[in-house]
């Protein structure tokens, strides 16, 4: 059943950003008066399909191979077409017959319904699901907390974030964007001090791990293991944790990590605030300094609500720095930092990021964030894929003159060659990663 769920994920998320990203061509192509012969979720390799419809001059079909789609539109050298099937002149509604602008439009198009969704899918997810957020301004009026990773960069507790990466976001959520990870900049201020920090060469392999909190937060159980010590103490879900031993407890680590660590196989008291009402509790803390909880963290702050005005705004921001951060992370393949074997994802490893348990929260949000991926890869100028053929077209607007039609057809081969060797090495190397290592 778990694989079950995962598949079916994978299939739903893939099949509604291919779809919405062929339509973005098909629509483009059709208002410019070119013909469109066939749209495809997903690939009919040697003419197998899950299922077809004719509708006027468009085939409407799913093929059976999930590692894609394509929109035919006549008149243009593709992975469907070749140079040998345009020696007539061409007609008024083949691709090669219209100007250059026009051609342009109908490949970013694709790119563009990627992006729109993306920003939706994340609007829709902030309003949905995360509902408000804590404001950097907020936090700056105590200060951050700093986990032991800033203060390595040379963060303390109680300086003020300025701005990141130049800029002042609204959101203290973005004080730890992978972008920061990847090499970027804050903004401190620490009294009447300003200080520039970067993060260093290496920085983003610490991604994950707790880097800057509010000062104060809620540590709350989310629900207690059944026969542990804290079931037999009488913890609940719902409790929230204030003290342990008398010491203030405002954040899961290293205050409530810290405490029950120090206090090993030895019994503490809890103070607990439960529905308002503070209590004490007596509990023996296990050998390795756990009490048999999960918890709930959440900041002692107000917060803002999202609404679709600032769930936009927001969400064009973190397409924006997810695409940046993309951009990063090639570079630093090509310079060795980051391994490719550890980039690269195959939709198997997609998969497991799913998850075997549906969740609506974890599908929308992981959906939005491989629209925006969708969009950044098809950009690129790689022969096969939109980027390589607005790459030809931008050539084709300086030059004067388009490439000639043998030239596009062994570029479409070595592009779909390249492409087919980065899918079949990403398949490989999580075959490897997750069912053999």
């Amino acid at each position: 059943m778990t694989v079950l769920v995962m598949v079916s994920q994978l299939l739903l998320g893939l099949s509604l950003l291919v779809a919405v990203h062929e339509f973005g061509h098909f629509i483009a192509a059709k208002a410019f008066g070119m013909r469109v012969p066939k749209f495809y979720i997903f690939f009919d390799a040697w003419g197998k399909k899950l299922w077809s419809k004719q509708i006027g001059d468009t085939e409407y079909g799913i093929g059976w191979l999930p590692l894609g789609g394509y929109v035919q539109i006549s008149g243009m050298i593709d992975e469907t077409q070749d140079a040998s099937q345009f020696k007539e002149e061409p007609e008024e509604w083949e691709f090669r017959a219209k100007p250059a602008w026009q051609r342009f439009i109908v490949m970013i198009a694709g790119i563009v319904m990627n992006v729109i969704t993306g920003v939706l899918i994340f609007a829709m997810f902030f309003n949905v699901f995360d509902k408000d957020f804590l404001s950097l301004e907020e936090v700056n009026k105590e200060g951050v907390f700093a986990h032991e990773l800033a203060q390595q960069i040379g963060i303390e507790t109680g300086d003020r974030i300025v701005a990141v990466n130049g800029h002042k976001p609204d959101r203290f959520r973005d004080v730890s964007s992978s972008r920061v990870f990847l090499g970027g900049s804050l903004t401190i201020q620490r009294g009447n001090e300003i200080k520039e920090i970067t993060t260093p060469r290496g920085f983003f392999k610490n991604m994950g791990q707790p880097f800057v909190s509010p000062m104060r937060e809620l540590v709350g159980v989310s629900e207690v293991m059944a026969g542990s010590n804290a079931a037999k103490a009488g913890l609940r879900s719902g409790d929230i944790i204030k003290a342990i031993n008398g010491k203030p407890i405002n954040h899961f680590a290293p205050d409530l990590t810290g405490v029950l660590d120090a206090e090993k196989g030895k019994e503490v008291s809890i103070q607990i605030d439960r529905g308002g009402s503070m209590q004490t509790l007596k509990a023996q803390v296990g050998e390795t300094g756990k009490l048999g909880f999960y918890p709930s963290i959440k900041d002692a702050y107000p917060h803002q609500p999202y609404n679709w005005s600032n769930g936009i705004k927001y969400a064009c921001y973190e397409g924006y720095e997810l695409t940046l951060a993309q951009a990063i992370s090639i570079g630093k393949m090509f310079t060795r930092e980051i391994k490719v074997t550890e980039s690269l994802a195959s939709p198997i490893r997609i998969a497991t990021i799913y998850g075997g348990t549906w969740q609506w929260d974890r599908f929308w949000r992981l959906t939005g964030l491989i629209s925006f991926v969708l969009a950044f890869m098809n950009f690129l100028p790689i022969p096969a894929l939109d980027g390589g053929h607005m790459m030809f077209i931008v050539y084709e607007v300086i030059s004067g003159r388009p490439p000639s039609d043998s030239f596009l057809e062994k570029a479409q081969v070595v592009g779909f060659v390249m492409i087919m060797g980065l899918m079949v090495f990403a398949f490989g190397n999580d075959i490897y990663q997750l069912f053999i290592k």
